[in-house]
């Protein structure tokens, strides 16, 4: 997925925080999904965030113990955002079809954090010395999904 580079001027976002605008279309720049969870940098220190909507524009949250060593709320910042962890696009085939067949458990997946995600993804591929075991495995994910586990329990 393609890195998205921009500058914005922070601003508040309350309790201590600092909101951070993204002046893209998440969807559009990288794909449709209903949680964007992003990892990229502002002013080139390392960042891990969820884009949000405050007060009808597109953004992140940056806490108190992270601007106790950036920049504050009002001032002009240089971001670079890509998507976390793995993406559809990413999938192996049988995986990925299993996710179109399923329109709800792939919304499921493409919300969940990039540890829930590979969480499923490696339990998949643990298959490599039974091969057998992994339609069953992928169908296992897919039906857990649907229900709106995070994680195999």
């Amino acid at each position: 997925m393609q890195e998205q580079r921009y500058t914005a001027a922070s601003r508040s976002g309350g309790q201590g925080r600092m909101f951070v605008p993204v002046p893209f279309d998440p969807d559009a720049a990288w794909s449709a999904k209903p949680v964007h969870h992003v990892a990229g940098t502002v002013n080139g220190i390392r960042v891990r965030a969820v884009i949000t909507e405050q007060d009808g524009e597109r953004g992140f949250l940056l806490g108190p113990a992270w601007l106790r060593c950036g920049p504050e709320p009002g001032t002009e910042v240089t971001v670079a955002l890509a998507p976390e962890g793995p993406q559809r696009a990413d999938l192996a085939e049988d995986v990925a079809a299993a996710l179109d067949a399923s329109p709800a458990a792939g919304a499921f997946f493409d919300s969940l954090a990039q540890f829930y995600r590979r969480g499923y993804l490696r339990w998949i591929d643990a298959t490599k010395r039974r091969p057998e075991l992994r339609p069953e495995r992928i169908a296992e994910v897919v039906r857990l999904l649907e229900a709106g586990i995070k994680e195999r329990p």
